[in-house]
Order: C-alpha cells, then sequence, then structure tokens
C-alpha cells in the first residue's frame, strides 16, 4: 500500500445489537486493501456514539462547542472518500448515519461516495437512492456503482462472517475502481 494513496473511510451505519453492518464491512475492508488502490481505515458509528446534533452553530459555520463533534470533524476531514456500510430500514436509512452526516458540512464536501448496501429483498437499494440525494446536498460525488447485498443475514457463514461470493468480490473491485477514479479526479 502506497501512503500518497487516496484515505477510504469504510464507514458503518447501523449500531443495533445483533447487526451485521461489521461483518459486510469487515469484508470490504479485505477487498478495499486487496484493491491496493486506497489507505483504508473503518468507523464504526456504533463507536463513535454522537448524541442527536446537539451544536448551537449550523455546521457550516465549523465553529464546534463539544469535542465529539471536534473529533468527528477531524476523523472525516481526514478522508479523501467513503463508502457507507448501510443497511435498509423501511424503505430508507437508519436515522444514526443520517445524524452522523449532518453533524458536519464543509467536511464531506468534494469526496467521492460509494455504497454498499445491504437488507433483504431490496438489497439496500433504497436507502442508497435515499442517501445520494443527501451526500449530493453537501456536494459530494456519489458514484454510480454499487454493492447491493440481498437477504444479507443468508450471506453470512455460521462464524458471522460473509461467505465467499464472486459476484460480491466483482462488484466490489468494480465500485472501488470507479471510487478511486472518481477521487483522484476530484483531489
Amino acid at each position: 500500500m502506497n501512503e500518497s494513496n487516496p484515505v477510504l473511510q469504510i464507514v458503518i451505519a447501523s449500531t443495533r445489537p445483533g447487526r451485521v453492518g461489521p461483518a459486510f464491512a469487515e469484508w470490504f475492508v479485505k477487498v478495499a486493501e486487496g484493491h491496493g488502490g486506497f489507505v483504508v481505515e473503518t468507523v464504526d458509528l456504533a463507536e463513535r456514539n454522537l448524541p442527536f446534533l446537539d451544536e448551537p452553530k449550523h455546521p457550516k459555520l465549523r465553529e464546534y462547542q463539544h469535542q465529539h463533534t471536534k473529533d468527528w470533524s477531524a476523523t472525516v476531514d481526514r478522508a479523501d472518500a467513503f463508502v457507507f456500510v448501510t443497511p435498509e430500514y423501511n424503505y430508507g436509512y437508519n436515522a444514526v448515519l443520517k445524524n452522523a452526516i449532518d453533524f458536519l458540512h464543509q467536511e464531506w464536501a468534494d469526496k467521492a461516495v460509494g455504497f454498499l448496501g445491504y437488507g433483504g429483498v431490496g438489497a439496500g437499494t433504497r436507502a442508497i437512492q435515499q442517501l445520494k440525494q443527501v451526500v449530493t446536498t453537501l456536494r459530494m460525488v456519489p458514484i454510480f456503482e454499487a454493492v447491493n447485498v440481498p437477504f444479507a443475514a443468508g450471506k453470512l457463514t455460521p462464524d458471522g462472517e460473509v461467505a465467499a461470493d464472486p459476484q460480491l468480490d466483482a462488484a466490489a473491485v468494480v465500485m472501488l475502481d470507479e471510487l478511486l477514479r472518481v477521487t483522484k479526479l476530484l483531489r
């Protein structure tokens, strides 16, 4: 891995007990590291434990009062690109991810974002579509390619890891190639 490579943050959106997001994130991290185009970091929103947006001033101003916001700002600021690993809840994405996005403003701008969506028959597709509307408002650049995982729980081994799936691997590489291409253009 080349340290001059852009930083890709893989953001685990789900925080609920029994979640499968970390398993898909771990699988994706391995694919991304094998890809070699990025310095890969994992950001787990369950570990961040951000409260509901509690900053008194608009995020555009970057006049943060709380240390948790300053820490979150520094984390997002150092990234060049993102992959949001998101569940689909009731035809949309979860509140924890929306809250994490809304805490900041300028830190997201001019960065590429890809999506790994998972769920039931919808495979996270509707959550991704809603997220694309939100991220473009923050001047992020969502890429077309995505990894969509239908019936996500059935894709796991008894050990809780993502089972070998050449189609998922191929989709991840295609997304990473495009994410790298767009990230280079934005840099």
